[in-house]
């Protein structure tokens, strides 16, 4: 499909403005740098770099995150190439990797289970907080082999704090950080401190934030109702820390309550009369073709809302050389207790809830005839539950249990990987339907090629397997969350999928550049098949075709001279049916965009301008979402004060006030995303 021009006109006066002042300020500039320090990659079990990784692998740093962290993942994450958000108002956001989103992209907390409810539903939140993270990794692509069946699309790792790995030089360290913006009227404010003495470091953080419904361009309300957020997290940790490694402990508490904008409860007598959907008293037939809707302005009524409890143990240890033969430990482990009611006029008429504990134990051995490799043993058990109004599931139990290897090997300029998986899992219903039990096997090879100084290429062959989860097999009933009426199917078979992935990088000199292909061939994709639709209300049945997912991605940048650095990127994925044809639902339309980013002195700037198009290939009983151009700009001041660091920083978004419908959402014909946003912050480190 041929991608048409779109106006770069907002940008020849930056690049003009730009070019002009560096001549001057370049006598003061310090001088470039050829290459970055390595960036270490924890998602990946051998702790490679993000450069020396075969497979497509996006960090930022805490120093990035600064200005770029949002008050969900998914609005962090949005801007990268082959990243977008499946948004839910202003409290709920889950990150979509190449179209694809939960349950086939797994979010992580430093390598651990979450075990909240956000696979579940795109309005409930995920169970992590941007605000505390220090780094985020993406695995883009199926990462099956080293996190199971639930990242055959990807895996986000959130690096945070709470459990201390080393003891403070000087007694104590910490950050804190506070932010003000226009859109939603946001008040954040976060403190952590790390103390220690000997072999024992203390952890203590804890964040606020309080936002109001964020402000759209064109509403006649001028506000999104039910788009407000309030959060708050708190976290005690405690390790005992040793030249070899440390091991610790960790409770963290959070408390959310945020508004769901275009959700109703209209719908609840709605219930299914064979293929059709019975509501109000009377069968419903109608039209199946496919039109465009106009985008509606919200709900006239007040918005129910979510308020969420979790409370979760950490323990996390590593060690290195700790049995002959093996040169590392590393254990993770969770235990989640989470909550989640949905109120409307001051009655809880949905909860949600999910207890459970994950464990994950990895060896890496000293090499062997040149191999040096990794084994894993992952388990985990957890039990949802559901009640009132959107007890649309019954009472359920899984249990997951993997083995795995990855094994790697390097010779002259090439690196070879080949890595194993199999997983047993059993999902245990309390009705009369069947249990789940089954088991799934991945495997994947890959090479990375480094043919010349700076340069790499990279392929990676995988065939990976996912088992459906709880919901896909046993839901039934009416879930106003998404608008539906979910039918589960009991005999789904696995998923299974081929994957090719092809990158070619540059990660030295003043060009630098990262451009992936992949094609996905997924046998026995499962998918909510639309039957019905009563006015925005669908009747779906849990049902299996097989499908194919075709993108690119990639970001080039072009060092200008000491100050100024080009950058030019953009992501595109194509996925559909293969027999009988049609279109997945749901999938971001492909975006261009182009920046520019000063580096000079204590100051950082950055000006980025990007146009998402029309999405014109949709599913049955979706319609079209157009297209738009956002303007985004970030500048910040680093000084320091005595032995404290501190950054000024002001980031502006959609500066140029344009209304936007994300297609990736459930809400893309009736929410917007928010309108212009100026925030500003100020961030210390002691």
């Amino acid at each position: 499909m041929p991608i048409p021009a779109f106006s770069l006109r907002p940008l020849p006066l930056a690049l003009g403005a730009a070019l002009a002042c560096s001549q001057a300020l370049a006598q003061t500039a310090p001088p470039p740098v050829s290459r970055l320090t390595p960036i270490t990659v924890s998602a990946s079990p051998l702790a490679r770099s993000a450069e020396d990784t075969i497979q497509p692998v996006h960090v930022l740093t805490e120093d990035e995150l600064v200005t770029a962290r949002g008050a969900t993942l998914g609005e962090t994450l949005s801007g990268e190439p082959g990243m977008q958000s499946d948004t839910f108002g202003a409290g709920a956001g889950r990150p979509v990797i190449r179209g694809q989103t939960s349950p086939r992209v797994k979010v992580l907390s430093d390598g651990s289970e979450i075990l909240d409810a956000s696979a579940v539903s795109p309005d409930h939140a995920i169970g992590v907080e941007p605000m505390l993270a220090r780094q985020i990794e993406v695995l883009r692509g199926p990462a099956t082999l080293l996190y199971g069946g639930g990242a055959i699309g990807g895996v986000v790792n959130v690096l945070d704090e709470r459990v201390p790995t080393h003891v403070p030089e000087n007694g104590v360290e910490g950050t804190g950080e506070v932010r003000l913006n226009t859109g939603a009227r946001e008040r954040t404010g976060l403190v952590g401190i790390t103390a220690g003495t000997g072999n024992l470091a203390v952890r203590v953080e804890g964040l606020k934030r309080h936002s109001d419904d964020y402000r759209a361009p064109d509403l006649d309300t001028r506000r999104v109702p039910g788009t407000y957020n309030d959060t708050s997290t708190g976290t005690l940790g405690v390790s005992w820390v040793t030249p070899r490694g440390y091991t610790g402990i960790a409770y963290t508490r959070q408390r959310s309550e945020y508004g769901l904008p275009g959700h109703s409860h209209e719908y609840e007598d709605c219930h299914p009369h064979g293929s059709h959907l019975h509501c109000g008293g009377h069968d419903h037939d109608h039209d199946h073709d496919d039109h465009d809707h106009d985008h509606a302005h919200g709900d006239a009524h007040e918005s129910p809302f979510v308020d969420l409890h979790s409370q979760r143990w950490d323990l996390r240890s590593e060690y290195r050389d700790p049995l002959p033969g093996f040169t590392r430990m590393r254990l993770r482990a969770g235990h989640t207790q989470y909550r989640h009611s949905e109120i409307e006029e001051d009655t809880a008429v949905s909860v949600f809830r999910n207890k459970g504990y994950d464990a994950r134990l990895e060896l890496e051995h000293a090499p062997i005839a040149g191999w040096r490799g990794v084994l894993g043993a992952p388990t985990l058990r957890s039990t949802f539950t559901t009640e009132g109004t959107e007890a649309f599931m019954p009472r359920t139990v899984t249990r997951n249990t993997g083995l795995f290897a990855l094994e790697t090997y390097e010779w002259n300029d090439w690196r070879f990987e080949v890595g194993a998986r199999h997983e047993w899992q059993r999902v245990t219903p309390d009705n009369a339907q069947p249990r789940y039990s089954a088991g799934a096997t991945s495997l994947s090879g890959a090479a990375l090629w480094r043919f010349t100084p700076g340069y790499s290429l990279g392929l990676s062959l995988a065939r990976s397997q996912r088992m459906p989860n709880a919901q896909e097999l046993y839901a039934r009933g009416v879930h106003l969350a998404t608008n539906t009426y979910e039918i589960g199917t009991p005999d789904l078979q696995k998923e299974t999928s081929h994957n090719v992935d092809l990158t070619l990088r540059k990660d030295a000199g003043d060009t630098r550049f990262q451009v992936s292909v992949f094609h996905n061939q997924v046998k026995n994709y499962i998918y909510a098949d639309t039957l019905d639709q009563f006015e925005d209300f669908r009747l779906v049945r849990y049902a299996q075709r097989d499908a194919r997912f075709t993108g690119i991605e990639g970001k080039v940048s072009q060092r200008l001279n000491a100050i100024f650095t080009a950058s030019a990127f953009g992501d595109y994925v194509r996925a559909r049916f293969d027999e009988g044809g049609g279109n997945l639902p749901r999938i971001p339309s492909a975006r261009l965009g182009v920046g520019l980013n000063a580096d000079w002195q204590a100051w950082r700037a950055s000006v980025e301008f990007s146009h998402v198009y029309t999405q014109d290939r949709f599913a049955a009983f979706e319609s079209r979402t157009a297209g738009y151009n956002l303007l985004d700009a970030r500048v910040s001041y680093l000084g320091r004060l005595g032995t404290t660091d501190y950054e000024i920083y002001l980031r502006g978004n959609n500066l140029l006030d344009k209304v936007a419908y994300n297609h990736a959402s459930f809400l893309a014909r009736t929410v917007p995303l928010p309108g212009r946003n100026l925030t500003l912050g100020v961030r210390v480190a002691f």
